[in-house]
């Protein structure tokens, strides 16, 4: 049904992949009450303005689905300037934070196979559907070209990191490359979203569109969690450090996997990566409760296996999820450690990141709260010749990191983007 709301602003989808408990639920927004965008010049308080815009808590159905109306949109990687100042160039375009108050959401439960419409106005959520269109056919491949990045800079990224930490200048930091190009006349970014949850779903998948922007993920990887108990908040990160290639036979993935699991660099990549945010959780917990439930654990995606821990915490008294995103903004499993260091380091060999990797989130009106890391995303601009986009991929640079196989990473965790824009064989630029 997206395709029917694809070019109003501020529609925006979260899309799951019906797997697991991060899996169960999708949602889709539009029409919001209030709309926020803070733009890179703007010297107010981000944070603060988020918090005005949600709003007093507010008492939901404790049946119903885990976001029931509130503030979602996008969190930029840059927002992070506004708590560490250190004086982050900007993506043109984008905004450091742009999302929007929605009193009604329409929810997708796929564990029951339910439409479930919440919020003030249940029977608009439900003509919305009575409005879906089937889509028409996508223009195949989607993509009219696409330029790839040159594998040799990326390669001298990561060795100007590796010894940088060598030098003892941080221990982590990740770095990305783009691949840039245009759809064709015929296709749309909605399409992409649609052919990425076809081919590839992920938990943390999304669609927000904003004026001469779009924005469409394939994230994996959750970024923070805030449920509600008993006039509490307890807190949840699930950092990703540490990938490997899906095999081509289930023997083959078993042993792909089993040796990521026992990989004495992905394991000391992702540890890092858990001590920070374990650091960035207890900004805002109540002291005594940060925890590491689960280290090391291996999941499988569409191309790629990785490592992923979680860190779990109860925030104190007074706080709430939008103190607990400041604390931690951007994700440290895109930046490395130490947190500032790296971002100074990421600064300088890397274009202004813009949307990539920082978040797309939904905050509830009873104070709960999810989000995602935006890796697997792809972000689109509007202009003269159709839809422009760019996407990247990056990995964690630790100081036994191999240069060329940093960048075959990024290329494995590209892959089911490239694949959906491609379709079929098409006009490829290499770049």
């Amino acid at each position: 049904m997206l395709s029917a709301f694809a070019d109003e602003p501020f529609a925006l989808a979260l899309i799951s992949d019906g797997q697991g408990e991060r899996g169960r639920w999708s949602y889709v927004v539009r029409r919001p009450a209030e709309t926020l965008v803070v733009a890179p010049d703007d010297a107010g308080d981000a944070f603060a303005a988020l918090s005005t815009l949600l709003g007093p808590p507010r008492a939901l159905d404790p049946d119903g689905p885990p976001f029931q109306g509130g503030v979602a949109g996008l969190a930029a990687y840059e927002l992070g300037d506004r708590v560490e100042r250190l004086g982050l160039a900007r993506s043109p375009g984008w905004p450091d934070l742009a999302c929007a108050r929605y009193e009604t959401v329409l929810a997708f439960d796929h564990f029951n196979r339910e439409v479930l419409a919440v919020g003030a106005d249940r029977r608009a959520a439900l003509g919305w559907l009575d409005a879906a269109t089937p889509p028409g056919l996508a223009a195949k491949p989607l993509a009219a070209e696409i330029a790839f990045p040159d594998g040799r800079r990326h390669e001298a990224g990561v060795a100007e990191i590796v010894d940088r930490i060598a030098a003892g200048e941080l221990f982590q930091a990740n770095l990305a490359q783009a691949w840039t190009g245009r759809l064709a006349a015929a296709a749309h970014p909605a399409d992409l979203a649609r052919r990425l949850a076809a081919a590839s779903a992920a938990p943390f998948a999304g669609y927000l569109r904003l004026p001469g922007l779009a924005l469409v993920s394939n994230a994996p990887e959750r970024f923070l969690k805030v449920t509600t108990a008993d006039g509490r908040l307890f807190a949840e990160a699930r950092p990703i450090k540490g990938t490997a290639p899906r095999g081509a036979t289930a023997a083959e993935d078993d042993r792909l996997a089993d040796a990521l699991a026992a990989s004495v660099k992905d394991r000391a990549e992702n540890l890092m990566i858990v001590d920070l945010m374990r650091n960035d959780v207890a900004r805002v917990a109540r002291p005594g409760t940060v925890r590491v439930p689960e280290l090391f654990a291996v999941e499988r995606f569409a191309n790629v296996s990785h490592l992923v821990s979680t860190v779990t915490a109860e925030l104190a008294p007074g706080r709430s999820a939008i103190d607990l995103l400041a604390g931690a903004f951007p994700p440290g499993s895109i930046t490395g450690a130490p947190k500032v260091q790296a971002m100074k380091v990421i600064a300088a060999l890397e274009p202004p990141r813009g949307p990539f990797f920082g978040s797309m989130f939904w905050a509830g009106f009873d104070g709960a709260f999810d989000s995602s890391v935006l890796i697997r995303t792809v972000a689109f601009a509007e202009g003269g010749d159709g839809w422009r986009f760019e996407a990247r991929a990056g990995g964690g640079i630790v100081a036994d990191s191999d240069p060329v196989g940093e960048r075959r990473e990024t290329e494995a965790k590209i892959a089911a983007i490239l694949a959906a824009l491609g379709g079929e064989p098409g006009p490829f630029v290499a770049g």
